[in-house]
């Protein structure tokens, strides 16, 4: 054998130990392959609880299809938080690790804790421009859930159903008899989320303070006028147990029925999606009536401009946002109650709740009403410490 063969097979036998040597340092739980695997691309993401079922959904499925990023795997996961409760820990610094998308209730939010990172940093790590801006990815309005044999009396009564018409049925001494109802129905019972919960509670008062000016802003002046108090105060007396309405009111209202409460202004995606289960428990459909004055959330997707994540991540989180708001996925929106961000989607398909409960007073397209305007950081404590001083005690 010449030398050049003596080479060959020396190499070609080195390559062959090396390959055995790696097998048995894995096979004997040592550091893993000589060749290093590169790591998947994990992109957290949390989220406001009336999204997280179609968030978590879509997560799933762009999880499955094994989407990659500068030959990476792209990992989604998804966790539920408040977007108040969201707002407090980003505040706090209590967010650790800081997610790399932040799905909250309202653009509201990210623009008041954008302010304070802005104030501390000197920048923006929230985006209002460019592909990094923050936008909706679905959109779901508030309105009155009403149990409709309650509805029918309270129409009958006074005519419309407003902030004025269900404070002055909470506050009927003589209760439903009072208002043309039955008997055993006992009082008025006002279904409210718990503000320190779920910010859709902030969202209703916000709502009911608009009606009772007649405005769409409000300031806390008016959170702190007596006349608004005590009216504000006799409206939430008519909840049965805020401590019991907590992150999933709809939910509680489905599984315990009057017990729980009459109606209330809710989330219009929530009702929608719990209508078939309170009509199949209970008997007595909701009827949908929307107000007014409405406010609504957008759910905007906001990625962290922060350097505590890094450049792919961030290119990360605007794959997953472009899978969102694609309209395979978005069409999943629809049929979970939420109104789709893309406008290529409509909500008039058949198997589209908005048309199944059509006759219970859902709408496809709402006509115009008057839009609240977002409350500041000012107004959102003094109506929390109005509620923690007058409320939470009782």
């Amino acid at each position: 054998m010449n030398r050049t063969r003596w080479v060959f097979a020396f190499v070609v036998l080195a390559a062959a130990a090396v390959v055995v040597a790696s097998i048995l340092v894995q096979r004997a739980g040592g550091v893993g392959p000589l060749i290093e695997q590169p790591q998947a691309i994990e992109l957290r993401v949390v989220c406001a609880l009336p999204v997280e079922p179609f968030v978590q959904d879509a997560a799933k499925k762009f999880n499955a299809e094994n989407h990659k990023l500068e030959g990476q795997l792209i990992r989604v996961t998804v966790e539920p938080i408040d977007g108040l409760t969201a707002m407090g820990r980003y505040e706090r610094g209590d967010m650790s690790p800081v997610p790399t998308v932040w799905i909250p209730d309202s653009r509201y939010l990210v623009e008041l804790v954008n302010a304070t990172f802005k104030e501390q940093r000197g920048r923006d790590i929230f985006l209002t421009g460019g592909e990094y801006r923050s936008r909706p990815i679905a959109v779901s309005l508030f309105s009155w859930g009403i149990y409709s044999s309650r509805a029918t009396v309270l129409r009958n009564k006074y005519g419309e159903i407003d902030w004025s018409a269900i404070h002055d049925a909470a506050t009927a001494k003589g209760g439903w008899p009072e208002l043309g109802g039955a008997a055993d129905w006992g009082y008025f019972k006002l279904v409210v989320p718990n503000p320190r919960r779920n910010v859709g509670g902030l969202a209703a008062m916000v709502a009911a303070a608009g009606e009772y000016y007649g405005r769409t802003d409000i300031g806390v002046a008016d959170v702190t006028n007596p006349e608004f108090q005590r009216w504000l105060n006799e409206l939430m007396g008519a909840v049965t147990d805020f401590s019991s309405l907590g992150s999933y009111s709809v939910e509680n209202l489905a599984l315990f029925g009057y017990s729980m409460g009459d109606g209330g202004q809710l989330l219009e995606s929530d009702l929608l999606i719990n209508m078939a289960g309170i009509l199949n428990r209970w008997q007595d459909p909701l009827v949908i009536v929307y107000p007014k004055y409405v406010t609504w959330f957008d759910f905007p997707y906001t990625i962290w401009m922060g350097d505590e994540t890094t450049a792919l991540e961030k290119n990360a989180a605007l794959e997953f946002e472009g899978f969102l708001l694609s309209p395979g996925v978005q069409q999943g929106a629809v049929k979970m109650g939420l109104r789709p961000a893309n406008t290529e989607v409509s909500v008039t398909e058949a198997d589209s709740l908005f048309v199944k409960w059509q006759d219970q007073g859902a709408m496809t397209v709402v006509p115009r009403t008057t839009m609240m305007r977002s409350p500041d950081r000012e107004v959102l404590l003094a109506l929390l410490r109005w509620f923690d001083l007058n409320v939470t005690e009782r």
